[in-house]
């Protein structure tokens, strides 16, 4: 049997061997959002809070960390990806920003309040498209053109203010450690089973895990928002933990269409003792089957 010589045995491998898998430029989703993002894992996700509204909700500033904090996401698919968004928007915004988007083919997957009684009424609309991640976010830049949304980076290097709070009592009653995001001492708990939408695995940082938000008050309290991540059969006994720790329930829908399993977000509003309050969180936690505590 002739011997095919190395070199050309090496070329044949080569050309036999799959091509890796392109990656996606995110110096261009960066130049569109004028921004850097934060990097979790694979996903590229971009904050887009609201710092140009003043809301108030009885008596309290609310800050963007807290309920104002809106943001697009993308979980590369080679040289593609998925795209989920949520965007903060004041009422007359609603429609001209949807429209842009819906003429652009970015689908519209929930549009909602998180909050009740705030003044201005601001409003939440999720977003999810697949495709080059350069060019949805210029899609979404634009039809941000219709609203007040600011895309300024934000300064980085600055000292977080004191919260106020023993941060650590929470961290205690939650059974996790939070983080200072301007002022606003932040939790995450992702679920533990597998969320799957648009035919992908969805990471939790693609907007899938509860989000428990303490924004101080004074006096060792704290203004709290943010959802829980349920199930259908965890819904009615996380209403029921939230409500009986006087929780006050403010939204239950869906941010997906075609996600398995199908989920629920819960919001949730209350303003009294910090610790009293993460006590009262963590009973909703324990009605949710399936978080995990990071």
């Amino acid at each position: 049997m002739r011997k095919i010589p190395a070199t050309l045995a090496l070329f044949a491998l080569v050309l036999s061997s799959p091509a890796a898998p392109a990656e996606v430029d995110w110096s261009r989703v960066d130049a569109a959002f004028g921004k850097k993002p934060i990097v979790s894992g694979a996903v590229h996700k971009y904050g887009l809070p609201r710092s140009d509204l003043h809301v108030t909700l009885d008596g309290v500033d609310i800050k963007p960390a807290l309920a104002l904090g809106g943001w697009v996401a993308f979980e590369p698919m080679g040289r593609d990806a998925m795209m989920m968004g949520d965007l903060v928007l004041t009422e007359p915004e609603i429609n001209p920003v949807m429209s842009s988007l819906l003429a652009a083919g970015v689908q519209i997957t929930g549009v909602h309040n998180h909050l009740l009684r705030a003044q201005p009424a601001t409003y939440y609309m999720h977003v999810s498209a697949q495709g080059d991640p350069a060019k949805l976010a210029q899609l979404v830049r634009e039809a941000l053109g219709a609203s007040g949304t600011p895309f300024e980076a934000s300064g980085g290097g600055q000292q977080a203010p004191e919260l106020g709070f023993d941060a650590a009592r929470l961290d205690e009653a939650l059974g996790a450690h939070g983080k200072n995001n301007g002022g606003v001492y932040q939790f995450s708990f992702p679920r533990s089973d597998q969320i799957r939408a648009g035919g992908m695995t969805v990471a939790p940082a693609m907007g899938t895990a509860t989000a428990l938000n303490f924004e101080p008050t004074g006096g060792g309290k704290a203004a709290i928002s943010g959802d829980f991540v349920a199930e259908a059969r965890e819904v009615e006994p996380l209403l029921k933990a939230l409500r009986s720790n006087g929780v006050e329930v403010t939204a239950l829908h869906n941010h997906m269409l075609d996600d398995e399993p199908r989920l629920f977000f819960v919001h949730f509003w209350a303003n009294d003792d910090a610790v009293k309050l993460a006590h009262a969180l963590r009973a909703g936690l324990d009605a949710v089957h399936a978080p995990e505590r990071s």
